[in-house]
Parts: structure tokens; C-alpha cells; sequence
């Protein structure tokens, strides 16, 4: 990938696993200094130090996206170390390294439930509050949000997830409008069913084959068919593109 993002210092929360860490990777091979924002410590330091032995730019801080003074830290600590914030992936989630109860609406626990909203949903807006002033000072910034294709044409039995999806749609579009006049662009990504679990069991597998079957192209959805997307959104490419979700799931949800 060409050095779109050279000079750029990106943040990505829940960077040490995942579709997280392939973030990651993608931005610091597009030329990012890139902060892995991890709840994880030792799984965020590994991605780092992986990203090095690369020959890549890239730091681990400890995060929790569910705590205000710790991504009021994190973004701190990112301009100490790089000196600016120009992207921040808002990816941090339960759902599969934080695994989620797939059960009726009526069968959820209550605190699932608040958990739920408030890393998925809380956690993205606390994260944006602490790096828009920075990117506020610099007039640019570029905000990523991930939302899901289930918040566009639903999925039973998660439905504590997927109303979280759901309302990171309206907060993009939100936030766009409220820091379109500072230079920050703030879009969405909208994952379909990918097969971002690590170490998938035999169930995993067969439920991702299964959803190739509802998409125009038929094969199961790899964490690094998002990162174009990603790389995309935080680059100069997207400039005059903001409040926007771009659906990336091989044509199962078309809108």
C-alpha cells in the first residue's frame, strides 16, 4: 500500500485483536503513526511490537473506552509521544473478544444490556470528545466510526448489539455536523458478518460460510476486506466526505 498516510498519527481503539489489529496494521503500512487504544495491555503492546518489527511507527496504551479519564489519558499521552491526533478508528466493541449473549430480546440481562451501550455506544462518543480538541487545534481531523450491516437490515437474537450499531449511525451523522466547520471529517464503516474471531471454533466457521451465501459475492469476509475502506476514510481521498456509512459486506446489504 502507498504511503497515503505518511505523517498522519492514528488511534484505533480496540487495536490488539481482531479486525482491531488488521486496522491497524493497514493504516501503519499506509504510512501512520499508529496508537493501539487497547483494554488488553499485553495484546496491545504484542500488536505494537509486531507493527515494529515491521519496520512500522506504533505505540500500546491501556485503555478502557468506557472510562472517561483513561481515553482522556490515551489521547494525551498520543500527542506527547507523536505530537498531533489526525485519526481515530472508534472500533473498541463487545462482540467477539468481549463475546455477547445471542439470545431473544426478552432473554438478555439487564446489565448485558448497559454494558452493551456503553462501551459500543458511550465508548465511541468518549473517545471522540478527547481527540476532537487536538484535532480541533490542528482544523483536521478525521473520525471513523464502525457500525455493523445488521443496524441497516437487523439480525435476531442481538439485539442489544445491534441497537448500539444502530445508534452509531445517527452519531456519525451527528458529530459530522457539529464539527464539519472545524475541518473534521467524521464517516462510518458498516462490517458485514466477518470472520474476525482469532481462533474460530468449527460453529464460528460454519455460521460465516453460511452468510456468504447472502451476499453477491459469495466468500466469507475477511478482516482485511475492510481495511481499504478505512485506510480511504482516513486519507486526503475522503476530504470533501463527511456524515457518511459505507456498507462493506460483498453486497448483502445494498442501500
Amino acid at each position: 500500500m502507498t504511503q497515503r498516510l505518511a505523517g498522519r498519527v492514528a488511534i484505533v481503539t480496540g487495536g490488539g485483536h481482531g479486525i482491531g489489529k488488521v486496522y491497524a496494521r493497514g493504516l501503519a503500512r499506509a504510512g501512520a503513526s499508529v496508537v493501539i487504544a487497547e483494554l488488553d495491555g499485553k495484546a496491545g503492546d504484542g500488536v505494537a511490537r509486531a507493527l515494529a518489527d515491521e519496520g512500522l511507527k506504533a505505540e500500546a496504551i491501556a485503555t478502557d473506552v468506557a472510562d472517561a479519564e483513561s481515553v482522556r489519558t490515551m489521547a494525551a499521552r498520543t500527542v506527547e509521544s507523536f505530537g498531533r491526533i489526525d485519526i481515530l478508528v472508534n472500533n473498541a466493541a463487545i462482540f467477539a473478544t468481549i463475546p455477547m449473549s445471542r439470545a431473544p430480546f426478552d432473554q438478555i440481562d439487564p446489565e448485558e444490556w448497559d454494558r452493551m451501550m456503553t462501551v459500543n455506544l458511550k465508548g465511541t462518543w468518549l473517545a471522540s470528545r478527547a481527540v476532537i480538541p487536538q484535532m480541533r487545534r490542528q482544523r483536521y481531523g478525521k473520525i471513523i466510526n464502525i457500525s455493523s450491516g445488521t443496524a441497516l437490515k437487523a439480525a435476531a437474537s442481538r439485539i442489544h448489539y445491534v441497537t448500539s450499531k444502530a445508534g452509531i449511525l445517527g452519531f456519525t451523522r451527528t458529530l459530522a455536523m457539529e464539527v464539519g466547520q472545524d475541518g473534521i471529517c467524521v464517516n462510518c464503516v458498516a462490517p458485514g458478518s466477518t470472520l474476525s474471531e482469532e481462533q474460530p471454533d468449527a460453529q464460528t466457521l460454519k455460521f460465516r460460510e453460511a452468510a456468504a451465501g447472502t451476499r453477491a459475492l459469495k466468500r466469507v469476509q475477511k478482516p482485511e476486506d475492510l481495511v481499504g475502506a478505512i485506510v480511504f476514510f482516513a486519507s486526503s481521498d475522503s476530504d470533501f466526505i463527511t456524515g457518511q456509512t459505507l456498507v462493506v459486506d460483498g453486497g448483502a446489504c445494498m442501500h
